[in-house]
């Protein structure tokens, strides 16, 4: 049996569109997905378009990533104090406004952490960020993840929420983080996911880099309007589209120190685009 898992779409439908073509030519009709699926990119209806459209073909399981909180906790309280023109929230805020009820409703069936039980098979537990929490990150080196991995029931933990992917064994588990399907940070700048593929002892892997049209995705930044929501964070967007480096927090955490050198505190989401500007100079 083989299985296609995704994670970190971040509402590049283009390069969703090119994974699953590359599935589905492998004969795969069954997708785990890891969360995050809209968040830095134009267009979000189009992602949830393709995620609806291959639920209906597909054996499709799902788990809610921290984008997916944020839409949420944004319904519950309305966050008043985000900009929908600034860096730091204009992306936020777009993404929002572009879902629709049935969107959210999706989104407030999904947990964090779940578990895929398919029969004859070792039971796979899936999260975002781990299976405490969609916010936490598990990769090598963390205490934290290796505490995780002693205490988990199941030999396979799959997650997302890095977008570096990374394979790693302890206390008899394995951690397998996919990659990133729509902004990846391993440096090759193409879309990442996994295929699991059922052996003898067990679960086996392969991790599968597909080329897709990035001049595309990065057009439409322009041509949505979108670039003109958030400034900065898309010339990030873009530098990482094209690059595979460069992370979105690395410079969100410049522009706050800046911020906060200048004026001995800075807390978000209140961080001036001078200080994004000097950032985005000083990483791009």
């Amino acid at each position: 049996m083989n299985i296609a898992v995704l994670s970190d779409i971040h509402g590049n439908y283009v390069a969703l569109v090119k994974c699953i073509e590359y599935a589905l030519a492998r004969d795969i009709d069954t997708f785990i997905f890891l969360g995050d699926y809209i968040g830095e990119l134009a267009y979000p209806q189009k992602t949830m378009e393709v995620l609806y459209g291959l639920r209906e073909q597909c054996n499709c399981y799902f788990v809610k990533g921290n984008k997916e909180d944020y839409w949420l906790n944004y319904k519950k309280s309305n966050w008043s104090g985000l900009r929908k023109f600034a860096s730091t929230t204009g992306c936020l805020i777009y993404a929002y406004e572009n879902l629709t009820e049935k969107d959210l409703h999706f989104f407030e069936g999904m947990s964090h952490v779940s578990e895929v039980l398919l029969p004859g098979y070792p039971a796979i537990t899936i999260c975002h960020g781990s299976p405490d929490s969609a916010r936490e990150d598990m990769k090598a080196g963390k205490e934290n993840t290796y505490k995780i991995m002693e205490k988990e029931k199941n030999s396979l933990i799959l997650c997302g929420h890095t977008h570096r992917r990374e394979k790693l064994e302890h206390a008899g588990t394995t951690l397998l983080n996919v990659g990133s399907v729509g902004i990846s940070l391993d440096g090759e700048a193409k879309a990442q996911f996994a295929i699991l593929r059922s052996g003898e002892r067990g679960w086996d892997h392969e991790f599968v880099s597909v080329d897709y049209d990035r001049e595309k995705v990065i057009s439409e930044l322009y041509t949505s309007g979108l670039v003109s929501r958030a400034p900065y964070w898309c010339k990030v967007t873009e530098a990482v589209l094209r690059k595979g480096t460069t992370s979105h927090g690395s410079v969100l955490g410049k522009a706050m120190e800046l911020c906060k050198r200048d004026r001995g505190v800075c807390n978000w989401p209140e961080i001036p685009e001078q200080y994004w500007e000097m950032a985005v100079a000083e990483m791009l």
